[in-house]
């Protein structure tokens, strides 16, 4: 009779494979990969799921194609928030006060 495989090998195995069920996640994928940056492949999924996916692919070919760019996701994100006008304002941040 055949070895059974490891219970946790198994598991391990399942975990490795990609399990993608929205539009917006292959989209999050693929720019996580053009941009070679997965770890960050959340954020990516996040930006799709809010913005145009064409205008980040797009984007991210653009960076992609330049050679020698050493951070290709900060260059992304730079372009990203200084060409957008529908940068969403920070939630997070204390409304300013006046100074006496």
């Amino acid at each position: 009779m055949g070895k059974k495989p490891n219970y946790l090998e198994l598991i391990r195995e399942r975990g490795k494979r990609s399990r993608v069920y929205r539009q917006y996640q292959l989209v999050g994928l693929e720019l996580a990969e053009l941009l070679r940056d997965p770890a960050h492949k959340a954020l990516y999924m996040k930006l799709a799921k809010e913005r145009d996916a064409n205008e980040l692919r797009e984007l991210a070919r653009s960076v992609a194609e330049q050679k020698k760019v050493r951070n290709r996701g900060a260059l992304f994100m730079y372009l990203l928030t200084s060409s957008s006008s529908k940068a969403p304002a920070r939630s997070h941040e204390r409304p300013r006060r006046k100074k006496r």
